[in-house]
């Protein structure tokens, strides 16, 4: 069994909580908004063990909803640790066992555009704080707490490496799950704030895994953003992309997001083989 390694009630009252951008596990726009879009690329399909370990995550969720508001989750954790994986595991267990509807929302779609990266002289910075039209992210709170649905989103393409011009909708949900690298930079305005941790070492892996994969896939789609690596021999194509962790994801990691750790209500912890090892419940 997977520990629940403590618990403390952190918010008895519900009180007013921030809805933030939106990624689709729920099947809003079946063009624009299907798994191709914004859900993980190398997705992997739940245990039951793991489904387990979130079922008292799941309630004290549940015990966030309160009168006609929309309850918002914060979920954050380093690149690749798998937060789009449990954000769509905690769903399914909100919805089926719980009866509760929720949407997931990701920080992606609210990056700037490449060109707007590299204008500013930022791309290096992409998915760090600078890097996110915080305005929109801004509007799009404003509208959940003035629930004001369907909430227009846009999206993200991670094989094309960019937002793309297509949005999508949003319908009233009961829980919203914000999940992105920095989400818990908005710590206090959610109604309850998680962190997926992992040892740095199987993030790295992760991450190798997953851009081999886009690589892959990169093939078929000549306009991906994967494609103009296509001249590189797999073995310098790891080089580049262990530079890439070096330079730009481990520094975010340390230098942003893994000290939003500290103030999270919920903290789960992966081993590597990806399972949910544990669950800190503050």
């Amino acid at each position: 069994m997977i520990p629940l390694i403590a618990r403390r009630f952190l918010r008895t009252a519900h009180r007013p909580s921030v809805g933030l951008p939106h990624e689709g596990f729920c099947r809003i726009s079946p063009t624009a908004y299907g798994d191709e879009v914004n859900q993980d690329p190398v997705p992997s399909s739940p245990s039951r063990e793991d489904l387990d370990a979130l079922r008292p995550v799941a309630a004290l969720i549940a015990e966030r909803i309160g009168g006609s508001g929309t309850a918002v989750v914060g979920m954050a954790g380093g690149v690749a640790v798998g937060k789009s994986t449990t954000a769509a595991s905690l769903r399914s267990v909100l919805d089926l066992q719980l009866a509760h509807s929720c949407s997931i929302v990701s920080s992606d779609g609210f990056l700037l555009p490449n060109d707007t990266l590299a204008e500013q002289g930022i791309f290096h910075r992409k998915g760090f704080p600078e890097s996110y039209d915080r305005a929109a992210i801004e509007g799009f709170v404003l509208a959940i707490r003035r629930q004001q649905f369907p909430i227009t989103v846009p999206l993200y393409d991670h094989l094309l490496h960019d937002v793309l011009e297509a949005s999508a909708t949003i319908e009233s949900t009961d829980v919203v799950l914000f999940e992105g690298v920095n989400t818990l930079g908005f710590a206090s305005s959610l109604d309850l704030s998680i962190y997926i941790d992992a040892a740095e070492s199987s993030m790295r892996r992760w991450y190798l895994d997953r851009v081999l994969e886009l690589r892959r896939r990169s093939v078929e789609e000549p306009s991906a953003f994967f494609a103009t690596f296509a001249q590189l021999s797999q073995d310098e194509f790891l080089q580049r992309a262990e530079m890439i962790w070096e330079t730009v994801n481990l520094p975010n990691l340390l230098e942003h997001i893994e000290p939003t750790r500290d103030c999270a209500d919920i903290v789960i912890r992966k081993g590597p083989d990806h399972a949910i090892e544990s669950v800190l419940v503050r």
